[in-house]
């Protein structure tokens, strides 16, 4: 008999094994490391009725932390199906187990004792599970089995998290416990946040190389597909929307090719936009041709004018930036240096903001031309190490050493400095002390708006005081969600973080 079947085809076994009077028990969940525990539950599930039915969570819904789960979802599915109590087994493709409990319609939903206790679950979903259950006339059973957590398993007797992140981990759960994160992130939601500057779109030619030109030495690719994404602080907004309901954005864009509609449709409802109009130019463009197999980037055309705003234009941006920014608890600033923020603009910002959280970027357009010097004090600043070095003029010498110079000469009360694959690290100025991320991403795909993306969340993490070393976790997790998709198409979810940190954090 072949146990592995897809959960649409299950329908028309379901409907034999009922009309032959069977009993159908239905048991779900990752089973990422097949242990006694679940060997155990499964067993008791079993002589619940006549046949189970195991449906797993696909490895893109899989939320216990970066390099999750260990084992893909055909490895899990084909161990489970060896277990002799198991009829049969299916991949859900579906965030939740909504679907399979609808289509399978179980006489019995087997869970864990530690599903019992549905106040527990801050995703909701067990509650919606069982109101589905007691609609086709199921019910739950749960099983008191010898348990153990498969995270919990994984964090801390074996390999697959290093001795520094354990380490780490460890010096977190000595200042805070998940209660009082679950807590935290409820109050984001009245957190007051402004986002300031550049509107960007981030357009994706997705191409394959058929050969080169009879006629000219050039390289001559295939289009095959276009999609464009919401980037610069259009995408910081929409994420900073899933932990906050207060959010607005004070930004630009051009006036011969605005995408304004576009903006409007694709940025979140619960987001204030207070565009403005720059004469005489498009909304920023960057145009990346991909390689639609491997989706490296070839090359990039960019559709911008990056010259200053227009004097009339400078004093309707600066006279929105005095009205607005008091108002709110935290600023955030991406600065592309693309002809948006005068000096004068930086100023206002510096002088009016109650936290401020900078990115300056260094990128093709500025290199050589726009620093960080317009902004006199900041709460938090994020930087690549190229950027901090490319900032201070220095090429060789040790990067604590100037991380340390860079926040006294700014006036940072923390600086964060990302390495790429090799982790972030963090100078708290006042307690003068530093503190190290690992960099979490298994798999990198786009770099681009992972810095961005690492600015939001550790702003406000710092904004609400949490700890250090769990802010820098909680933006270092969010950064390596970032670099897992191409331009941040993906975005960030409260409940996904916090389901996340509860299981990085079982010790």
């Amino acid at each position: 008999m072949k146990k592995i079947i897809k959960l649409n085809d299950l329908s028309p076994i379901i409907k034999k094994l009922k009309k032959n009077k069977n009993k159908i028990i239905l048991c779900h969940g990752v089973f990422d490391l097949l242990h006694v525990g679940h060997i155990k539950h499964l067993k008791k599930a079993k002589e619940l009725g006549d046949k189970l039915i195991v449906t797993i969570t696909a490895d893109k819904y899989v939320n216990k932390g970066p390099g999750k789960p260990v084992f893909n979802q055909e490895l899990r599915a084909e161990a489970l199906s060896s277990i002799q109590c198991v009829d049969y087994v299916s991949i859900n493709e579906n965030a939740t187990a909504i679907k399979p409990l609808s289509i399978i319609k179980p006489n019995i939903y087997c869970k864990g004792k530690d599903y019992k206790n549905s106040k527990d679950d801050i995703s909701g979903q067990i509650k919606n599970e069982l109101a589905v259950l007691k609609k086709n006339k199921g019910k739950v059973f749960y099983t008191h089995e010898l348990t153990f957590s498969s995270s919990r398993t994984i964090n801390t007797a074996t390999d697959f998290y290093s001795k520094s992140h354990k380490k780490i981990v460890k010096e977190i759960l000595k200042h805070t416990n998940f209660t009082e994160i679950k807590r935290k992130f409820q109050e984001l939601k009245k957190l007051k946040i402004l986002v300031i500057g550049e509107t960007i779109l981030d357009e994706y030619i997705f191409c394959e190389a058929i050969g080169k030109s009879g006629k000219e030495p050039i390289l001559v690719l295939k289009e095959l597909e276009k999609k464009i994404y919401l980037g610069g602080i259009l995408s910081i907004a929409n994420n900073l929307s899933q932990f906050s309901n207060n959010v607005s954005v004070i930004s630009m864009t051009g006036d011969t090719r605005s995408y304004n509609s576009y903006i409007k449709k694709n940025l979140s409802k619960k987001i204030t936009m207070n565009l403005m109009t720059k004469k005489n130019s498009p909304t920023i463009l960057k145009r990346r041709f991909i390689d639609a197999i491997s989706k490296n980037k070839i090359f990039g055309v960019y559709d911008i004018n990056d010259d200053i705003l227009e004097p009339s234009d400078e004093k309707k941006f600066n006279n929105k930036l005095n009205k607005e920014i008091k108002k709110y608890d935290l600023v955030i600033v991406s600065d592309y240096g693309h002809g948006l923020i005068s000096r004068k603009s930086a100023k206002i910002i510096c002088k009016e903001a109650k936290f401020l959280a900078l990115n300056a970027q260094v990128n093709a357009f500025n290199v050589g031309y726009h620093t960080m010097k317009n902004y006199e004090k900041f709460n938090t600043l994020i930087i690549n190490e190229r950027e901090i070095r490319h900032e201070l003029r220095d090429k060789t010498g040790q990067l604590n050493d100037l991380i340390k110079k860079l926040s006294k000469d700014r006036s940072v009360e923390n600086l964060v400095v990302t390495k790429g694959s090799s982790g972030s690290i963090l100078y708290n100025k006042k307690l003068n002390k530093f503190f190290t991320s690992e960099a979490y991403a298994k798999k990198v795909i786009d770099k681009i708006g992972a810095g961005d993306t690492m600015l939001a969340i550790i702003a406000l993490c710092l904004q609400l005081k949490m700890n250090t070393n769990l802010s820098l976790l909680i933006s270092s997790l969010a950064a390596a969600q970032s670099v897992g998709s191409l331009a941040n198409e993906i975005k960030l979810d409260q409940i996904q973080m916090l389901k996340t940190l509860e299981n990085i954090l079982k010790h």
